[in-house]
């Protein structure tokens, strides 16, 4: 006998939920059987920490041409390079800084800077290693420690103090800012400049500011890996590097034209 519970009979909901029971019961046994290998292959085991199956700090490498360029120099057309390379984990990396500059088939400039690398902070890492100056004339060689990462408003940093031979010390800075005006066209404004304790006039250089460069560029990334850009450059040479200039008849401020390509891999 159906119950009736205000005036709605409960006969037609039971014999849904019955008929749906034996519609499953049904369609199980008409289901083909997995074997075991099967059920295996598509729902593996995992360990109990995904981790157990990572590299707890794996190896990376890369190698950048921040700046690879033609100049059009006041004396002479020169060939310019700003490269890094560096290889490591997240919290241990060897760094190599190369910079400088070819004008008439020979090497004016050339800075190599080899440097353990180690991240205090989510921006900031640590810096520590050595220098050798080989141009223009005898080769200098530094110690030296410092800072590089982001700074507010997304300025790239790079700072470091440097203590070398017959008591010289030195610092350089420099600065630079990524402008997007696209996805693939970037402005790049730069500024660097170094800074030494002593004179030495047998390289061309006096105490205090010895030079500044500011430069902007302007790329268009082909691919992230290579733009080819354009662009312009101030330099200047300050206190006793520009008297020591002047004696030579050297140039003492220029601006000029660039073109290049940035790549990295």
């Amino acid at each position: 006998m159906p119950v009736i519970t205000g005036g709605t009979s409960m006969v037609k909901p039971l014999c849904t939920a019955t008929r749906l029971a034996a519609l499953a019961i049904l369609l199980s046994g008409m289901l083909p059987a997995h074997a075991d290998d099967e059920r295996d292959a598509a729902f593996p085991e995992l360990s109990v920490s995904m981790s157990r199956d990572m590299p707890e700090d794996p190896v990376h490498w890369m190698l950048l041409f921040d700046e690879f360029e033609w100049q059009n120099q006041r004396d002479d057309n020169v060939l310019a390079w700003d490269a890094h390379a560096w290889i490591g984990t997240d919290k241990n990396r060897a760094l190599l800084r190369a910079e400088g500059e070819r004008a008439d088939g020979s090497t004016t400039e050339n800075r190599l800077e080899l440097l353990w690398l180690r991240p205090v902070s989510a921006y900031w890492d640590l810096v520590a290693g050595v220098r050798m100056d080989t141009e223009p004339e005898s080769t200098r060689n530094y110690v030296g420690i410092g800072l590089q990462g982001l700074a507010p408003q997304w300025i790239e940093v790079e700072a470091t103090v440097w203590a070398g031979e017959s008591g010289q010390t030195a610092a350089t800075l420099k600065l630079e800012y990524e402008l997007l005006l696209t996805n693939r066209l970037i402005l790049t404004p730069t500024v660097e400049t170094d800074m030494y304790g002593e004179d030495d006039e047998e390289n061309e250089i006096g105490d205090g500011v010895s030079a500044v460069k500011a430069g902007l560029r302007l790329r268009y990334e082909i691919r992230r890996e290579f733009a080819p850009y354009v662009g312009v450059e101030w330099t200047g040479k300050f206190g006793d590097t520009a008297d020591i200039a002047r004696a030579n008849d050297d140039a003492v401020r220029d601006a000029h034209l660039v073109a290049g390509l940035r790549f990295w891999f």
